[in-house]
């Protein structure tokens, strides 16, 4: 049996003028409602609170003030996910409404405990319909119309595949809305093939990610092993010709699995506060063998962080990584460039290793 994170941008759920698009919707929870009875895990992951909010109240589907956005989505929200309800019900299954933060993300606590109860939910056969709590999120920590967050649940859940439905076709060489020459990419293995592609941020008035936010969030599921594919959700068809398989949309094929799921959640979910510049040493052991990495390489100390914060590690302009790191920014501005022993001297309660190997992951 296979499980499925499905996702459906706000171009999906509601037209530019932030009517809903019922029939669409009721169309891929039939789908879902489909592959749940045949066994299959489904997870859902909608945007459009805000949209349905806007809607409710009357207003510009292009307002931007993030108290508008914050009271349209508690608006929203709700109603939304009574439309979800609804159409699973009567497919005979029990849904439930699960909202994230950023935070939820990125406290490792707070990740685990939502891996917990979504795992158990599919353990109850449960459909999880997940959105972003909007109504207390701000746009310096939002998920990008939810395609992140998408990425994020599915390597929580350990999916074998992400699908994110959108307006067009898939990934495409340039604009498919102004380029007529524009052809459809319909695989892809390798992301640095795609620096000469123009992927943009284009959005639908309602929408905040874009194609370029599509790839990004495929790039970090792909590298937790699980397959996605992105392609239409308004076309009829589409989303079961994904499902069984056939070539649809653009697929972005995992590569092996190359970090647990505490480097994923490192890597991808856990935001760096500050940044540890180290000398050539230092950076090429850690790129060559992932060693512990001691304050003597360290020479310079940028951004304010506590310790168990994480920190990126640069040599120069080039970002090597990113760990947890041991030690607070003015503790380790205290005792960067130092030998253990120094450190032990300034700092007699202190670890050797400013991070350790096993909290550490290469970019």
């Amino acid at each position: 049996m296979a499980r499925y994170v499905i996702k459906l941008g706000s171009s999906i759920v509601a037209e530019d003028d932030g009517e809903l698009r019922a029939a669409v919707i009721e169309r891929i929870c039939a789908e879902a409602a489909a592959r749940h009875a045949a066994g299959h895990d489904v997870v859902l992951v909608t945007s459009g609170a805000i949209a349905r909010g806007m809607r409710v109240m009357g207003l510009p589907p292009r307002a931007r003030a993030i108290e508008d956005l914050q009271a349209a989505s508690a608006i929203g929200q709700g109603k939304l996910y009574r439309v979800y309800d609804e159409l699973l019900r009567a497919h005979g299954i029990t849904s439930a409404q699960v909202l994230l933060t950023f935070f939820d993300m990125s406290a490792r606590t707070h990740y685990l405990n939502a891996r917990g109860t979504l795992n158990k939910l599919l353990d109850w056969r449960v459909l999880p319909v997940i959105n972003e709590n909007d109504t207390t999120t701000t746009d310096e920590i939002s998920f990008g119309d939810n395609d992140f967050l998408a990425a994020q649940v599915a390597m929580l859940v350990g999916a074998d595949l992400l699908v994110l439905l959108t307006d067009v076709d898939g990934l495409f060489t340039a604009s498919p809305r102004t380029d007529p020459g524009a052809r459809l990419v319909p695989s892809v293995t390798d992301f640095a093939a795609l620096g000469d592609l123009a992927i943009g941020h284009t959005t639908s008035p309602l929408g905040t990610g874009g194609m370029r936010s599509k790839v990004v969030a495929a790039e970090m599921a792909t590298a937790g092993g699980i397959e996605t594919v992105i392609c239409s959700g308004l076309r009829d068809g589409a989303l079961t010709a994904v499902l069984d398989g056939a070539a649809e949309g653009t697929r972005f094929h995992a590569g092996e699995a190359r970090y647990s799921s505490f480097k994923l959640w490192l890597r991808y979910a856990k935001p760096a506060r500050g940044t540890g510049v180290v000398d050539a040493g230092a950076a090429r052991a850690l790129r060559d063998g992932g060693t512990a990495r001691l304050p003597v390489g360290i020479t310079e100390v940028r951004g304010s962080f506590d310790a168990g914060d994480a920190v990126q590690v640069a040599h120069g302009a080039i970002v090597i990584g990113k760990g947890i790191c041991n030690y607070a920014a003015d503790e380790l501005g205290q005792v960067k460039g130092m030998k253990s022993a120094a450190v032990r001297e300034v700092l007699p309660r202190a670890t050797d290793e400013a991070i350790h190997r096993d909290y550490f992951v290469l970019s």
